[in-house]
């Protein structure tokens, strides 16, 4: 007889498996786990007589998968609260960037904050997310933009994850933005990228990924091409900020490098949301920038389902576009600003956020899998779009502990 380290029973279960609509429901179901992973998943009915060293029952509560942050910037130094308050009041983002502020403002925070600093804000944010039920989440760098403080935003992601429950990916974006001491010569900052940056990273096992901004007013196509090949030289899968602003073939060019994601997409033209469906590259929608950023022009939604290509959601949890830090409510406004539906929301945030981090281990309730569970206090999974600044979290399991009243 198989031995259970816990048995969750009277559950109804949102397994979220592909294929299996809607949201791949259980109605009376029981969950098995053992050693961190899913043993058994099935109705109650068909529940094997196996013995378990605790048994809980969920009184009809729902069970999702554990959710995902696959795209954030977690860590950060200072504060743009007041930028955000200027432009309220009408003075552009080219006026404020013009002062001082703006994403520059970011980089000298985040170089004149100590690694501790660093990791106590982010630490807070980290905590936030748990405790919306996320047990994944990515953290990019990115506002450093010079060797040490790119490095040093990676070491403290990582530390996150080691001191955290959950499950840190980290992600090298060196090419955020071009450097002030490199205005002038863009390629030679590209240069430190590849040759120094880039190695550093992966011979000391910081960074899952490698990430660029493609933006008429951030780096080239060619340019990137440079620091994608470079991460690919040292095994180092890619993601890109494409096609936000304007359409610079960003998605395209993610697809040609067979990229785990292509995020934001609003520009995003017919070649480019084919290309990724052929590269299987997920598309990753950012509500939060949207709306903090007041754009109007929607990403290519029906393309993309059209096209077959995944659909993910994040936070894009950052000083500057998107001051949001809650997945439960990037799902919210995945529905109201982008028209998806609550089923596809949570799939973003689950099954298809997994694919855009490349993890196959998670992201759906099935045998084999990592136990990240999520139990909720709704009456439908529906109810995790539905509702705004509910706080509907019950429980949180990751790897089959319960770590929701740490």
């Amino acid at each position: 007889m198989a031995h259970w380290d816990r048995l969750l029973t009277d559950a109804r279960i949102a397994t979220m498996k592909r294929d299996v609509a809607p949201y791949g429901v259980i109605d009376d179901g029981a969950i098995a786990i053992a050693d961190g992973a899913i043993a058994w998943v099935g109705e109650a009915s068909s529940l094997p007589r196996n013995a378990a060293d605790e048994t809980v029952s969920l009184a009809g509560a729902w069970v999702t998968p554990a959710l995902i942050d696959c795209h954030t910037h977690l860590v950060f130094g200072g504060d743009r609260s007041a930028e955000f308050e200027q432009r309220l009041s009408g003075v552009s983002y080219e006026e404020i960037a013009r002062a001082g502020g703006g994403i520059l403002s970011t980089v000298h925070a985040t170089r004149n904050s100590s690694s501790d600093e660093l990791f106590e804000s982010a630490s807070r944010r980290l905590q936030m997310l748990q405790a919306d039920g996320v047990a994944t989440v990515e953290i990019k760098s990115g506002y450093g933009l010079d060797a040490d403080t790119e490095i040093r935003m990676l070491e403290v992601a990582r530390r996150l994850g080691e001191s955290s429950d959950l499950s840190v990916y980290t992600t090298l974006l060196a090419a955020h933005a071009i450097p002030p001491e490199f205005s002038e010569r863009p390629d030679t900052y590209v240069d430190l990228i590849c040759d120094r940056l880039i190695p550093e990273a992966a011979e000391r096992g910081l960074a899952d990924a490698v990430d660029a901004y493609c933006e008429t007013f951030a780096f080239n196509p060619q340019q990137i091409a440079r620091v994608f090949e470079a991460a690919k030289a040292h095994d180092l899968p890619v993601k890109l900020h494409a096609d936000q602003l304007s359409d610079g073939g960003g998605a395209a060019l993610a697809a040609g490098f067979e990229a785990l994601s292509a995020d934001h997409l609003e520009y995003t033209s017919n070649d480019g949301i084919a290309a990724m469906a052929n590269s299987g590259t997920t598309a990753v929608l950012l509500p939060g920038a949207y709306l903090t950023l007041n754009e109007t022009q929607l990403p290519p939604v029906d393309a993309m389902r059209d096209n077959g290509v995944a659909i993910a959601l994040a936070t894009d949890c950052n000083p500057g576009t998107s001051a949001l830090i809650s997945v439960r409510e990037a799902m919210a406004l995945g529905c109201r600003l982008f028209r998806l539906t609550p089923e596809e929301c949570l799939a973003g945030v689950t099954r298809e956020a997994a694919g855009a981090l490349g993890l196959s281990d998670r992201g759906t309730i099935e045998i084999g899998k990592r136990a990240d569970l999520a139990i909720w206090d709704i009456s439908h999974p529906r109810d995790l779009s539905y509702w705004l600044g509910r706080q509907s979290l019950s429980a949180l399991f990751i790897s089959g502990c319960d770590v929701s009243l740490t």
